[in-house]
């Protein structure tokens, strides 16, 4: 059981090498439009002994082509050369085919990206026991301090354009040859960081994207990678440019939000506010109307807390209901309470007590009475 496992995992590694291998052979990217044409630029000078030239080309983002610029970069070891990559129309859409770098320069769609890069093979320079001499009639070589020259013409049998993609309507027509296919066997390495970090710089600058530029980029070469400070602009266009059909139709997309879909939820907001008032507006009105025309028991009944202090009233009925029943001898009851509390606070009081007394002295009467009895016997 374990041998068959390993098996098993020996050939999935198989595999993924595989499809790691071929994914480096072509990048992911396809569309439908070819990018635009190769601007017209100088060539900035050698910056030291040992570095190749890497032509500048249309790259593909999320905000469209934007392009690279060319530049010099140090070979990753001797006798390696560089392979740039291409457009190419695949029978439904383009796709990119990155470059390389490799013993020899193989195939690059027939594109004519200039300084000794004519569409077949190069012709800028070559290594000699590991030292690279460069053909001072395609690069600019500043002789005085680079001494590893030679002065060969080139001569362009090809028809001279600035087109950039190989294949669909008005691409180059080149096809790889055997002995390109030959150079597609032999050993490659990938783009170093430097190129890398290149193409992430001209991504991020608006100032690249042909959308911006319209064919003619702000940056058309650096004499490093990454010197966008130092670069060289283009001249001018390869061609007239033709805006990307993909970027009229982004447009109406873009105009989608700004419908107002918010007038929906405020108009389910007002649909629960018109049945929520009848409710409040009829409940408090019918119950505080029967409540002071009803007796104090039923509004002791309910729970409101405003109908507690109605009853309270009550009392001073029953104060205007005492001058109906007033009762003489219960009036008199009445300052014997007073006694209790004039006693306290004012002891004057007692006289007016005294006052009231003269009606029970009612025998006076009674004596002026029997004096006519006494007048009688005499």
């Amino acid at each position: 059981m374990r041998n068959r496992l390993s098996l098993r995992l020996i050939v999935f590694a198989l595999l993924m090498l595989a499809m790691s291998a071929a994914a480096s052979a072509q990048f992911g990217v396809s569309i439908t439009i070819g990018p635009p044409a190769l601007p017209v630029y100088e060539q900035p000078p050698v910056p030291a002994q040992g570095y190749l030239w890497a032509p500048g080309y249309w790259a593909y983002g999320p905000d469209g082509y934007f392009f690279v610029p060319g530049t010099w970069v140090m070979a990753p070891q001797p006798g390696y050369l560089w392979t740039p990559g291409y457009w190419g129309w695949n029978g439904g859409a383009f796709a990119f085919n990155e470059g390389y770098w490799g013993p020899h320069v193989g195939f690059y769609g027939g594109i004519n990206y200039g300084f000794g890069y004519g569409g077949q093979g190069y012709e800028g320079g070559r290594w000699n026991n590991g030292q690279f001499e460069y053909n001072t009639a395609v690069n600019n070589v500043n002789v005085t301090n680079i001494h590893n020259t030679y002065n060969t013409t080139v001569v362009n049998n090809t028809t001279v354009n600035r087109v950039s993609y190989n294949g669909g309507t008005g691409g180059v027509t080149a096809a790889p040859t055997a002995q390109d296919r030959t150079y597609a066997q032999e050993k490659h390495i990938a783009p170093v960081a430097a190129q890398t970090q290149q193409v992430t710089a001209a991504r991020a600058n608006p100032q690249q994207r042909a959308s911006v530029n319209q064919g003619k980029p702000a940056i058309a070469a650096t004499p490093k990678p990454g010197a966008f400070s130092a670069g060289v602009p283009a001249k001018q266009a390869g061609a007239p440019y033709k805006a990307e059909v993909k970027t009229a139709a982004a447009q109406p997309p873009a105009k989608t939000p700004a419908k107002a879909p918010a007038a929906q939820p405020a108009a389910r907001n007002d649909v629960p506010r018109p049945p929520s008032t009848p409710e409040k507006a009829a409940a408090p009105r019918p119950e505080n109307t029967p409540r002071p025309a009803e007796n104090a028991s039923r509004s002791e009944a309910k729970p409101q807390p405003q109908t507690a202090p109605h009853p309270e009233a009550a009392p001073r009925t029953e104060t205007a209901s005492r001058p109906a029943s007033a009762p003489k001898p219960e009036a008199a009851t009445k300052p014997e309470n007073a006694q209790h509390a004039e006693s306290q606070a004012h002891p004057e009081a007692a006289p007016r007590t005294q006052a009231q007394a003269h009606p029970e002295s009612a025998p006076k009467p009674e004596k002026e009475e029997a004096h006519p009895e006494e007048k009688r016997p005499e």
